[in-house]
């Protein structure tokens, strides 16, 4: 079956300073299909966060195409980059980054009020979200009232929240114990094989396996790409 693509990385280079410059990525080209699992693989200082942010829209390459949906995202402004953020990509990060005075339902329906989405519409997505990623008993919780593998599943309901069709999950598990870590990544397996394309960074082989593609990155640049 021929999938259509959803992400085409072309020649793609990321270059910091200007003086001294450090090349972190360094003609990086490859494509990703629509509801593919795709774990990108490498050390420390491989290149593969930045490549997160590039194919993400956090960041704009140096010079290189990455083509979403049919457009260069690397041309767009940064106005337009926080559009398609909005709405066709979701975030997991290693840290969470949940708001720690708001309760995991106000957490998960932040990005919603950007999008001008009503108080009842709101709160009715987050609810389901949450019951989804099994927290449905932990919607008024706080998170330091939760386990670190909880405060994920809250962060995975928020990254769900505006019905992305790509899901970046950076170090997902770096900061879970091993069986929080299974949970978690039943739970983006489960996503993946509904129709989210999901694209994994880690150090990590073992979270690596999960996935049905895997790319290693080493000194900015692709060595290795292996179903």
């Amino acid at each position: 079956m021929n999938r259509k693509t959803a992400l085409d990385v072309k020649d793609v280079w990321k270059i910091y300073g200007t003086k001294v410059q450090i090349e972190v990525l360094r003609g990086v080209s490859l494509s990703i299909s629509e509801a593919e699992f795709v774990a990108i693989i490498g050390a420390s200082g491989s290149g593969k966060s930045t490549l997160m942010h590039v194919m993400g829209c956090l960041q704009k390459p140096t010079r290189g195409e990455i083509v979403l949906d049919g457009v260069n995202i690397a041309e767009l402004t940064e106005d337009e980059l926080a559009e398609i953020r909005g709405k066709q990509i979701g975030f997991v990060f290693q840290q969470f980054n949940l708001l720690p005075l708001k309760t995991a339902q106000k957490n998960v329906e932040l990005p919603l009020i950007f999008q001008g989405v009503s108080s009842t519409e709101r709160s009715k997505k987050a609810a389901e979200l949450l019951e989804r990623v099994g927290l449905g008993h932990r919607m008024s919780h706080k998170p330091s009232q939760m386990s670190g593998g909880e405060q994920q599943r809250v962060a995975i309901a928020r990254a769900l929240v505006g019905n992305p069709a790509i899901i970046f999950a950076d170090e997902p598990t770096g900061n879970l114990d091993t069986k929080s870590s299974r949970e978690i990544m039943s739970i983006l397996k489960k996503l993946n094989s509904e129709g989210k394309t999901l694209i994994v960074v880690t150090h990590d082989p073992e979270i690596a396996k999960w996935a049905d593609r895997t790319i290693r990155l080493s000194d900015g640049r692709v060595i290795t790409d292996e179903n």
